[in-house]
């Protein structure tokens, strides 16, 4: 018999009419860092909820260590040794490190005064394993979401946690970042702490977990060792079909020239960036971490102001002072951040498409809603956007969809170029597929299209040519048919050694 610590069986979960959790497995080992994939959507943010106090079930058992478990708040499973790490962290930014870890659990002297002088002691050498760059007196909201990550498994350890949970941990981290905290979870295994490990990258995966369980459609699927299932068996299992196909058959025509960047450069950042892209193009920007991809592109967008070169929109030089002045010659952009620069979550979807639009729908200064309304359910039926309304908040949708929205909006603009940092950041394989199919389907249509993208897979699946990039320089362009990963890695490493030599 299997040594579990943690054992979900045929839980079901319902919220009105709609099941949540329809007959969930899970099973997780003492001491292993175990791996849940899924659609968003899937059922695993009920999941975590479940198991962290959260949410009652319906149905089914829970058990911890063999014994039958109830939870009826998150403080019967935080005396139970569970906690989570959420995606976004959930910190109080204007305390300190220190109050953070102990909120809730203050250290008092004899008296019930709090005793911060012990308390300041033990965030230290609670953080000290974990970074030794955590100033334990400064504000949550002076560390990077790297180090608030750390801070949130520092209070998790404060509280002996002997089952963590970690919701998209790496989805806003650098590489480096990354390989950091794979060794902080390997460590804590290591130690005997079990760890649930949810996550959309394979990467993520394969360097920490020994086994995964696929949910979808908010039911388990099955659980197998990560050594002995393939990626298209796994995302088979995820999407519930054979994704042969990842990347859509190119059906673009490529035309004339449409936007050109000459010799941009902008103190500190980055220097003499050219590159053009042609209508019924993708061209990707790809590099290393910091190589200056994003403050080009927010250059050309007029977030940004350069210090020297130009920009031609064809066969004209223009001037972009702001994003207004990009949006008005027809040049769009889809942010890394949906959630901070490319959503208002308290506006309801149609409001969101029409924001960036809103001259169009405006008589006598006043905002035809209804016009405005049926533009929004157009283009969100053409991008094939899953919302029960569209009056509801995009925090309403998953983040496959929320990006969705982020397209709409771009669309309600009259664009020629779409510059698209990051498209898929963040969200699971099916729906990146389906972005995939809408970038393919405007490429066909005519737009010139610039994509920023980390994954080598998606920029040689995507792109028609590709420019990489290295600490602000252009290090070298490739045509699709001559590219491969070595070749773009090699274009920037070798770059990387001659700065050296």
């Amino acid at each position: 018999m299997e040594d579990y610590i943690l054992e979900l069986k045929d839980v079901v979960k319902t919220f009105g009419g709609v099941t949540a959790l329809n007959g969930v497995h899970f099973q997780l080992k003492k001491g292993e860092i175990h791996a849940l994939m899924g659609e968003n959507g899937a059922g695993k943010s009920t999941f975590i909820k479940v198991i962290t106090g959260v949410h009652q079930p319906d149905s089914g058992t829970m058990l911890l260590e063999g014994e039958r478990v109830t939870f009826r708040n998150t403080q019967d499973s935080a005396k139970m040794g569970i906690a989570a790490i959420y995606q976004h962290v959930t910190a109080f930014p204007d305390l300190s490190v220190t109050e953070n870890i102990f909120m809730g659990q203050e250290i008092k002297n004899k008296l019930g005064v709090y005793n911060w002088r012990l308390m300041t002691k033990r965030a230290k050498e609670l953080i000290s394993p974990l970074s030794s760059e955590i100033n334990v007196s400064k504000p949550m909201s002076a560390l990077s979401v790297a180090q608030q990550q750390l801070v949130e498994i520092a209070k998790a350890l404060s509280r002996d946690a002997r089952i963590l949970i970690m919701d998209e941990p790496t989805a806003s981290l650098t590489k480096h970042e990354c390989e950091e905290l794979y060794r902080i979870a390997e460590e804590l295994r290591d130690n005997g702490v079990s760890i649930i490990f949810i996550t959309h990258k394979f990467e993520d995966m394969y360097r920490l977990a020994t086994r995964v369980t696929v949910f979808r459609d908010s039911q388990y699927i099955g659980a197998w060792d990560v050594d002995k299932i393939s990626n298209q068996k796994l995302i088979a299992e995820m999407v519930g079909r054979e994704l042969s196909q990842m990347y859509p058959e190119k059906t673009a025509q490529i035309g004339e020239t449409v936007l050109s960047v000459n010799h941009l450069s902008k103190e500190g950042y980055f220097r003499d960036i050219s590159f053009d892209v042609k209508k019924g193009e993708i061209l990707a920007l790809t590099g290393l971490v910091g190589a200056g991809r994003t403050e080009v592109v927010q250059s050309v967008f007029g977030i940004m102001k350069p210090d020297e070169g130009s920009i031609t929109l064809e066969g004209k030089e223009i001037k972009i002072n702001s994003p207004i002045d990009a949006l008005a010659y027809g040049i769009g952009l889809l942010p890394e951040d949906r959630q901070i620069q490319g959503l208002v979550n308290e506006l309801p979807i149609y409001e969101n498409v029409s924001s960036a639009s809103l001259k169009k729908f405006q008589k006598n200064s006043i905002i035809d809603v209804k016009a405005e309304m049926l533009n929004a359910i157009d283009l969100c039926q053409k991008i094939q956007l899953k919302a029960k309304d569209i009056a509801a908040p995009p925090s309403s949708l998953s983040g496959g969809n929320q990006q969705k929205v982020v397209f709409a909006k771009m669309l309600s603009c009259d664009l020629k170029v779409l510059i698209m940092d990051e498209p898929t950041k963040g969200i699971d394989v099916g729906a990146k597929n389906s972005i995939y199919e809408i970038m393919n389907e405007l490429a066909a249509s005519g737009y010139a299209i610039i994509m920023i993208s980390s994954e080598m897979p998606e920029v040689l699946g995507m792109a028609d040519r590709i420019v990489v990039m290295k600490s602000g320089r252009v290090t070298g362009e490739f045509d699709i048919k001559e590219a491969t990963q070595e070749i773009l890695l090699e274009a920037s490493l070798m770059n990387a050694k001659k700065e050296e030599a």
